[in-house]
């Protein structure tokens, strides 16, 4: 198959669960894009947004170093956090360089894509805007909580996510993505401080409806206190909906073996226990399930398996 034929993949979101899917589909022969959240607000990221007035850099630098083929000393060199009491500390070298390259190029997509071409990163990175961004939650209380740090603090349950200042505009090559993809991957990860703020912003939602690429939710193993407690697989994707608009998702990848006790255990001090698969419902609500051991084994805490969600979500494109 020549490059040109290669299938194009999208994969949407942010924090820890993006970068596992990524180190997987890298490898595979497709055209792969990441589209990022950047809302964050939390630690290095919070104060390099805040003093420099950029969007958030920390997930793109996580999707930079899975996304890299380069030497395992400089990606070292690029997550290296500073410890030290001093200005640097809990600064992370690579928010710092993506910082500096925003400075020298005056623009952060532009700063992503230059360290993208230093570090030989395979597939293209984008922001879902150069925008700096807040995000914000409505409670079902009513009350509204700022910050993407404090959302899930309040131990409140969510009604909806926005973002301000509005209109915020998205990156036209992260919509053009979307709208040319064979397929789009909505990654597991904090549903709604890090996979809903990439794609409720205006025309985000819109590609994300109207692809003529199928839409696949990879989802999370666990619940998370504060954010998903309780929730089942289609009240997940019920959320997506909610915000992105129906025929916002069309199949859905699970987790279809039990968790062991020692690792249920360790998540139940969290309040976390693991997502159920109501699967009649997801049937109702017309969603194609692919199911399948996608848990890395060896890990002492829930991650999907590199390797096995790749091929997964690869025979999706080869059956279509």
């Amino acid at each position: 198959m020549s490059q040109v034929n290669h299938p194009r993949v999208v994969v949407i979101g942010g924090g820890t669960g993006m970068p596992v899917l990524l180190r997987g589909l890298k490898e595979l022969p497709i055209h792969l894009t990441a589209l990022v959240t950047v809302a964050d607000d939390g630690g290095s990221t919070g104060r390099l947004r805040e003093e420099m007035e950029i969007p958030a850099p920390g997930d793109i630098r996580n999707v930079i170093a899975a996304l890299s083929d380069a030497e395992p000393m400089l990606l070292e060199l690029f997550q290296h956090r500073f410890a030290v009491g001093n200005g640097l500390s809990g600064h992370s070298m690579g928010n710092l360089l993506l910082a500096a390259m925003t400075s020298v190029t005056g623009n952060f997509n532009t700063g992503i894509k230059e360290i993208s071409r230093v570090l030989n990163v395979k597939g293209k990175i984008y922001p879902i805007s150069n925008e700096n961004m807040a995000l914000h939650a409505q409670m079902v209380d009513g009350t509204i909580i700022s910050g993407e740090s404090n959302i899930p603090l309040s131990n409140k349950q969510i009604e909806k996510v926005f973002l301000s200042p509005q209109p915020i505009n998205p990156l036209p090559n992260a919509v053009r993505a979307i709208e040319k993809a064979d397929l789009v991957v909505i990654a597991p990860g904090s549903l709604y401080t890090s996979i809903l703020p990439a794609m409720i912003m205006p025309q985000m939602d819109e590609a994300i409806r109207n692809t003529k690429g199928k839409v696949v939710y990879v989802c999370n193993v666990m619940t998370q206190a504060g954010e998903t407690t309780s929730y089942t697989a289609s009240e997940h994707v019920q959320a997506i909906i909610n915000h992105v608009g129906k025929g916002s998702v069309n199949s859905i990848v699970v987790h279809n073996e039990p968790i062991e006790k020692t690792v249920r255990a360790v998540y139940a001090e969290e309040n976390a226990e693991p997502v159920v698969y109501d699967t009649d419902r997801l049937l109702e609500m017309g969603l194609q399930i692919i199911e399948g051991d996608i848990i890395d084994h060896s890990k002492p805490t829930l991650r999907h398996d590199t390797t096995k969600i790749s091929k997964l979500l690869y025979s999706i494109i080869e059956t279509e």
